[in-house]
């Protein structure tokens, strides 16, 4: 009797599954030569991904992102506050660029500083920003400002309150109170408005306030005293972990003290009556 013998398996068909592993083996590398495409991506690729899924698309080429309502966050943008670690950092180099600052004036007090639990403290004698009688700012104070309002604009986030003090000396004629507090409060004025003018610190943080000559720091007797007095401080207050929303704060604080509503979370630059 004739027996069957049974094919043998095998043969060309055997190495079929190399053909998929090869497929996606070449899939893979396609989708990481992807990834590394996208890795520095421009504002150009960025146009051209969007526009591939959608051709009628807008794009916004605004520096700043849009918020959870579709408009820019002009306060916060997409950064974020700083460490304490880093408002330290910056507090470091603040009081580092005014010992420079102070070593290429003639007079060694011209500026003066302190750093206490939460704050710090800029003091400018009369002779960098001001001439006597005088609140026109000079080149040499918005020198000194133009060099600390970077550093001012990386701490923005964790700056509460910047408040401009301004403080003038007892005159060696009759006491005039109106011209007295006029000169101190429009000395800090000028200050304060060139620092929201060459940052982008909220401006409601930025307070500005005259003293007169009623909080000296030398005598009144000699010229040299009375130079000390007529001056500029700039107290600066910081949140340790960054402030909880672009309001918060000193902001905030003011609406509660008062018991009144905040009409806009927003500021604008338009003119003031």
């Amino acid at each position: 009797m004739a027996s069957i013998k049974k094919k043998k398996s095998g043969g060309e068909g055997g190495a079929n599954w190399m053909d998929t592993y090869g497929d996606m083996v070449t899939l893979l590398l396609c989708f990481f030569v992807l990834l590394y495409s996208m890795s520095t991506i421009s504002e150009e690729k960025w146009m051209l991904i969007v526009r591939s899924f959608n051709k009628d698309a807008e794009v916004s080429t605004d520096d700043r992102p849009l918020g959870p309502d579709g408009e820019s966050d002009q306060e916060r943008g997409d950064d974020m506050p700083m460490t304490q670690d880093e408002v330290n950092e910056t507090v470091d180099m603040i009081l580092k660029y005014l010992q420079e600052y102070s070593a290429g004036q003639s007079s060694s007090d011209s500026v003066t500083s302190a750093v206490g639990d939460g704050f710090m403290y800029i003091g400018f004698n009369n002779d960098v920003f001001f001439r006597g009688d005088s609140w026109e700012l000079l080149p040499a104070g918005e020198e000194a400002l133009l060099g600390l309002c970077p550093m001012l604009e990386d701490a923005k986030l964790n700056i509460n309150e910047i408040k401009v003090v301004g403080h003038t000396a007892t005159a060696q004629k009759e006491y005039d109170p109106y011209w007295d507090f006029r000169l101190s409060a429009s000395r800090a004025a000028m200050v304060a408005a060139f620092l929201g003018d060459n940052t982008t610190i909220n401006k409601a943080r930025i307070k500005a306030e005259g003293d007169g000559q009623w909080l000296p720091i030398a005598g009144n007797e000699a010229e040299e005293d009375r130079r000390k007095n007529r001056r500029v401080e700039l107290m600066i207050s910081f949140a340790e972990e960054g402030l909880d929303s672009p309001f918060a704060g000193v902001i905030d604080e003011y609406y509660t003290i008062t018991q009144q509503d905040n009409p806009s979370m927003g500021t604008s630059n338009t003119a003031a009556e």
